[in-house]
């Protein structure tokens, strides 16, 4: 079984990807690559282009995007600087309305007015949440994050010497900067773009060792909630103790949480 991913706690299986070295976009596809991270960038979201084909190659027909092998697509990272630059001042403004899960909801906002800024394009969003009426993923997030080379998705398969016998083992991404202090948000897919000439990039292999991505996958199968999974990599930046403080509680206290807290100050933004 093959269940929806977000870097902190997600699961998939995928098949290898085969790394290529990254190769220079056309102007125009540079361009509005450009015009995608400039509506992100100052909110703690990055983005890695990918082509449709890479993604589906590596998966079974029935998780296949249905879109051309060579459609451009931008998978969404948020970094842990989102939650002060994007999802704090989101609840602000959200305070009194109803708000399902308001990391989900900024997110969605965010990606929007992404979509709104380019009128001049089609621009499919799928977000990593969203499964279809069979109850599988609309995408799988991590795989996703590994054919781009954003992340490395750590799989049992990565280790030679499988120490598990019978039980049940799920991989996570790891980011080489963030380690697992980050998450896999969405895929943005622009369907009339077609990249041809785009080369993959291989994602970096940042757990090298034999022992310490026999460490990682026992950390994040069986010791999740301690978080030490994510500092498996030396970061350069984690989750404040506010931002693990609202991931850690339970869904239907973490919007009391702010509330309680005064965590969400007025801002400029809006």
């Amino acid at each position: 079984m093959i269940l929806r991913a977000r870097s902190h706690g997600g699961r998939e299986t995928t098949s290898p990807v085969r790394p290529r070295a990254m190769g220079s976009m056309e102007p125009s596809v540079a361009a509005l690559e450009r015009r995608v991270r400039g509506c992100l960038w100052d909110f703690g979201f990055e983005l890695s282009p990918l082509k449709v084909g890479w993604y589906n190659a590596v998966l079974q027909p029935s998780f296949h995007l249905r879109y051309a092998e060579d459609t451009l697509a931008f998978v969404v990272l948020s970094a842990p600087s989102m939650f002060d630059k994007a999802f704090k001042p989101f609840v602000n403004k959200q305070l009194l309305k109803k708000i399902n899960d308001p990391v989900d909801q900024c997110v969605s906002y965010h990606l929007s007015l992404v979509k709104e800024s380019l009128p001049d394009q089609r621009v499919d969003i799928i977000y990593d949440y969203e499964i279809l009426p069979n109850r599988k993923p609309k995408f799988l997030a991590q795989t996703a994050a590994h054919v781009a080379g954003a992340a490395y998705y750590y799989q049992r398969k990565d280790v030679r010497c499988d120490p598990w016998g019978e039980k049940k083992i799920y991989g996570v991404c790891i980011h080489p900067r963030y380690g697992g202090w980050f998450a896999i948000r969405g895929l943005l897919i622009f369907p009339d773009v077609q990249v041809p000439f785009l080369e993959q990039v291989a994602p970096i292999d940042c757990v090298a060792s034999e022992e310490k991505r026999i460490e990682l996958l026992e950390k994040f199968n069986f010791h999740w909630r301690d978080w030490s999974y994510r500092d498996i990599v030396e970061v350069k930046e984690r989750y404040s103790e506010e931002q693990k403080a609202y991931f850690g509680a339970p869904p239907a206290e973490r919007f009391k949480l702010l509330e309680l807290q005064g965590a969400v100050q007025r801002s400029a933004f809006y």
